[in-house]
């Protein structure tokens, strides 16, 4: 009787703690706001799992996460959990993302530096506030609250995002033009570019 009862207890601590544990990972996503999730979601969808081709100049990846913009991280045993805590602290709140208003250029924005890194994101960002703005070079580099202010400025957010895809696809077009090998990868990364 007695092992029937630890049988029965061990089981059902465990699917207690199983109950347990999918609340708790519910609710330590809710530190994130909505807009993230969103964002997130768009995000992981372009990134997928593990991957390890030595063609790929990020090198073994997963989540979006690689081993060269995380060398001291296991990439392989990296969490679906930790990877959203990375583009949450390193990304969306580093580039002030969490401040622009729309969900959908928030989403955009996101997906460009994490794709291209905080130089090289800044410049996509400016040559099309630019060319929704019709104006010249603002000069805002390393200024990222500057250009989210811009963004959310910007009065047409289908324009802006129009020619956020376009300049991302020019930039993909430019590294393949210089990189060969990496041509491979161009398809998929116009479809990111203009979804």
């Amino acid at each position: 009787m007695r092992l029937g009862f630890t049988l029965a207890f061990s089981w059902g601590s465990a699917l207690l703690g199983g109950l347990l544990c999918l609340f708790l990972a519910s609710c330590s996503s809710s530190r994130f706001s909505s807009k993230f999730d969103y964002s997130f979601s768009k995000l992981i969808a372009k990134e997928g799992g593990y991957v390890s081709n030595p063609v790929d100049p990020g090198g073994e990846t997963k989540f979006g996460i690689s081993r060269k913009a995380y060398p001291s991280i296991d990439i392989k045993s990296i969490t679906l959990e930790q990877a959203k805590r990375i583009y949450y602290e390193d990304y969306w709140r580093k580039a002030k993302i969490h401040r622009v208003l729309n969900w959908d250029v928030a989403s955009k924005l996101l997906d460009i530096v994490v794709n291209f890194g905080e130089n090289q994101a800044k410049e996509i960002i400016q040559r099309s506030l630019m060319s929704v703005h019709r104006r010249p070079r603002m000069g805002l580099e390393g200024k990222w609250s500057r250009l989210v202010e811009l963004v959310n400025g910007v009065s047409n957010n289908e324009a802006l995002l129009a020619a956020l895809r376009s300049e991302q696809a020019a930039v993909y077009r430019m590294i393949v033009q210089k990189k060969e090998p990496l041509n491979i990868f161009l398809d998929g990364w116009l479809i990111r570019a203009y979804s």
